[in-house]
């Protein structure tokens, strides 16, 4: 009655995820960066292709180190939790270092004035991007169990 577990259809289902949904995140959040008001219609474009593929290379390389750290071969039925926790705090951590690398550091993008900001390690960091690496990866990560799980496929005798 058991089917073994599909990691591979579990992993394209966290990308496909992560992709809709840093897609989705990040169009919807421009308005919060200066961007939305100086930029050009290309610029705000790129801004926003060049920000969802670089999502997803973080998505995956998180991903990758819960599974190196936690995951088991039968994830994502197994350690999913652990696996999820490790991939959603290694997200969590390089979206603090990117802010402050291009907000403070390197200068390279600003929040408008309508970013909510928490303060964080000495400057403030857009409530947005973090909520951001909590929300989507999540997502990602329940859809990709989902997609992981073996089905259960009844034997000949259930069916008579």
């Amino acid at each position: 009655m058991t089917g073994s577990t599909d990691w591979l259809a579990a992993l394209r289902a966290y990308l496909l995820t992560v992709a809709a949904g840093a897609l989705v995140w990040e169009a919807a959040h421009l308005p919060l960066y200066t961007l939305w008001r100086t930029g050009t219609t290309g610029e705000k474009l790129f801004a926003v292709v060049h920000c969802t593929l670089g999502d997803l290379l973080i998505a995956l390389t998180s991903l990758a180190l819960g599974l190196v750290l936690a995951g088991r071969r039968d994830w994502p039925v197994r350690r999913s939790g652990a696996v999820g926790a490790i991939t959603v705090v290694f997200g969590l951590g390089y979206t603090v270092f990117s802010e402050w690398l291009n907000i403070v550091v390197r200068e390279s993008w600003a929040y408008s004035d309508l970013m909510p900001v928490v303060p964080v390690l000495g400057f403030d960091l857009g409530v947005s991007p973090l909520l951001q690496w909590v929300v989507v990866p999540t997502l990602a990560l329940h859809v990709a169990r989902r997609a992981g799980t073996p089905r259960q496929t009844p034997t000949p005798e259930a069916v008579e």
